[in-house]
């Protein structure tokens, strides 16, 4: 019984133990079939919370970690690995300048000296504001430009000068960085003087044979010498360079503004004392061998224009109109249009760029030198200085409507090409400027448009057309300020008589047109450009939509070319140039003005123009190019860097093949009735 018993009690604990285990199945079931169902709307949850900023945030990540990559990948590679895709895909690529010459046998013989132009040259903080702490001696000009995104309000307000006299403002010192380094590059692998002195190094050139003459490129020419005394420290280094190289003279190669810088110095180093340097009439004779101008905006750049009425160019314009307001309004503490009119009309130097000669030199509203040019019918020229284009009086583009380059600011299209007849005017410079433009809240960056009132806004506009002649009178009536420190510094006109004593003052040392070349029958005077590049020479203005507060006037980008032929694109009519200084400003000088012995040039100092026809980079990998013409690209061109090594390595003008000319220079110089 007992057995029984036993037996059935361990069948019944099995059926319980059966059951139990179902039961625990059946609950693990309905477990499973929840973490199923649960999973679902948790993911669903989570996919419905996934918002924009998460979207932002990995597309940010991606690209850094794709950056850092290709940052990684760049710095591991071996160095000659671009050189090797390169000549890979282009085939070898030449022997740079130096090295070409050196093995002709070329050695180091004339010391040289570097002066750079506006913007190029690196400036370093010295004193400052409390906001500008930890800064001493960190480059607020070149370089990374790290403090312009940190502390962009500071630094504006360190980099403007004192609106009154053109200097320093109150507790601030900025100085121009000294040594090659101080223009070698503008930013990192952006080069500007690095090349021309890699290659001078290789036929022997060092430090102490070469010699940046940089200085505050902001400050009005003479101020350079009343705050710095930069133009005494020039004299010195040249005199030293040529009494410790056995008397060999020295080359000097400006760029861009520095080519009017050096045109200063060459007078203000005869003048005497205190308004001059002292060294006689002489000096030059005695220590300068050649001048090789690259880049010279002799007579001025209409682009200054642009920048001083509106703070604009071509591209900021381009840019203005792809983003409406964006320029115009305060985003994120970044520097607008207006702060950027605010921090560069305090900049003198800018003044020294307006054009100069008037109607003579850049036309009238009827006419100008460069009025038949076309950009698809331009003729490569040869090297015979008295050569001219094939006569194209019966092609059908010649039967094109001339460009009135000479109307350099038109308000409206149809004003840049109606018949100067039909064009009605009032005089803008007798307008009373009238009730105050901006109201109370636009006061936060003060132009002086601010003073200008809707009166004197209208005036401007419904004069219509401005011409070189007028241009001055047109930034002395919207920017009054700015223009009497300028004035003061620079002059635009033409001599009548070289001989007239006040043409000893420095504001006309930089103006060609005003002062006569130096005692120096043996120096030759070089002017090297780069041609084959569209370059701002005229402009359609429109008021702006947002004038109550802002820059009333814009370049109306809407302007464009009947044709495809068309000079005129985004609002902006271009001729042949570097992309910033037209061929007529940087060549007329030396292909006119100062050839043979005129009043300009009364001891004959010879002259030569070589001229280098653009080339854009066959591919990326050549970066800016060997034989590029741009204004700044051309530093980096193989054979302007070529002729300048020659001539510093003892060779004349004439052993350059003489003059190398491409475009109509000498026909547009010869339309121009200048007495000389």
């Amino acid at each position: 019984m007992s057995l029984i018993r036993r037996r059935k009690g361990a069948e019944a604990d099995k059926t319980s133990v059966s059951e139990s285990k179902t039961i625990q199945n059946e609950e693990e079931d309905d477990d499973t079939k929840k973490k199923e169902v649960i999973p679902k709307k948790s993911k669903e949850e989570k996919k419905g919370k996934w918002s924009c900023l998460d979207n932002c945030c990995w597309f940010i990540g991606c690209i850094c970690c794709m950056w850092w990559l290709l940052l990684f990948l760049y710095n591991a590679m071996p160095a000659s690995f671009p050189q090797y895709v390169t000549e890979a895909i282009t085939g070898p690529t030449p022997d740079p300048p130096g090295l070409k010459l050196k093995k002709e046998g070329l050695t180091a013989k004339h010391p040289v000296v570097f002066v750079p132009g506006i913007v190029t040259g690196g400036l370093e903080l010295w004193e400052g504001h409390q906001c500008a702490e930890g800064l001493f001696r960190k480059r607020l000009w070149g370089g990374t430009f790290g403090e312009v995104y940190k502390r962009p309000s500071c630094w504006a307000e360190h980099m403007s000068l004192d609106n009154e006299t053109g200097l320093d403002p109150d507790g601030i010192r900025v100085r121009a960085v000294s040594g090659l380094v101080a223009a070698d590059y503008f930013a990192p692998g952006y080069f500007v003087w690095a090349v021309l002195i890699a290659n001078l190094a290789r036929i022997g050139y060092e430090e102490k044979t070469m010699y940046m003459a940089a200085y505050d490129w902001r400050i009005a020419f003479q101020n350079t010498e009343v705050r710095d005394q930069t133009l005494s420290r020039i004299k010195s280094n040249i005199e030293l360079m040529v009494a410790t190289n056995g008397g060999n003279k020295a080359v000097i190669i400006p760029h861009s503004m520095g080519v009017l810088y050096f045109l200063h110095f060459m007078k203000w180093v005869e003048a005497p004392a205190p308004m001059g340097g002292g060294g006689g009439p002489d000096w030059c004779a005695r220590h300068i061998k050649a001048v090789m101008n690259i880049g010279g905006p002799f007579l001025g750049v209409p682009k200054s224009v642009a920048g001083l009425f509106s703070a604009e160019a071509r591209d900021i314009a381009v840019a203005r109109a792809i983003a409406p307001g964006f320029l115009d309004n305060d985003m994120f503490r970044l520097q607008t249009l207006q702060h950027v009119m605010k921090m560069t009309r305090t900049w003198d130097s800018t003044m020294s760029m307006i054009p100069r000669g008037g109607d003579t030199i850049w036309g009238d509203l009827d006419w100008s030198p460069e009025e038949d040019y076309l950009p698809s019918k331009r003729k490569q020229k040869n090297n015979d200085t008295q050569s001219t284009s094939e006569n194209t009086n019966n092609s059908p583009s010649s039967q094109s409507k001339p460009v009135k380059y000479g109307r350099i600011i038109s308000f409206g299209k149809d004003v840049a090409e109606a018949p100067s007849s039909e064009i009605e005017r009032i005089d803008f410079r007798g307008a009373i400027k009238g009730q105050n433009v901006a109201n109370t809240t636009c006061r936060d960056v003060w132009t002086e448009y601010h003073d200008m009132g809707v009166e004197g806004v209208r005036a401007v506009a419904e004069h219509k057309v401005f011409t070189a002649g007028s241009i001055v009178d047109l930034l002395n009536f919207v920017a009054p300020k700015m223009m009497a420190r300028g004035s003061a510094h620079f002059s635009y006109g033409i001599a009548d008589n070289l001989d007239d004593p006040k043409y000893e003052h420095y504001k006309y040392w930089s103006n060609p047109l005003e002062t006569k070349l130096p005692n120096a029958p043996d120096m030759e005077i070089f002017s090297l450009y780069g041609v084959g590049i569209p370059t701002e020479r005229a402009y359609v203005y429109k008021l702006s939509a947002v004038v109550e507060c802002y820059i009333p006037f814009e370049i109306d980008t809407s302007a464009e070319g009947d044709d495809e032929d068309s000079c005129l694109k985004d609002g902006v009519y271009t001729v042949e140039g570097d992309e910033t200084v037209p061929a007529l400003s940087a060549g007329f000088m030396c292909a006119k003005g100062w050839r043979g012995k005129t009043r300009f040039n009364p001891h004959g100092v010879r002259t030569f123009i070589r001229e280098y026809d653009h080339s854009p980079p066959a591919n990326l990998l050549e970066g800016r190019g060997t034989q590029s013409g741009a204004h700044v690209d051309i530093m980096g061109n193989f054979a302007l860097i070529e002729d300048v090594v020659r001539v510093a390595a003892g060779a004349k003008g004439e052993d350059l093949g003489g003059d190398q000319v491409y475009s109509d220079i000498f026909k547009w110089s010869e339309k121009i009735k200048l007495p000389l």
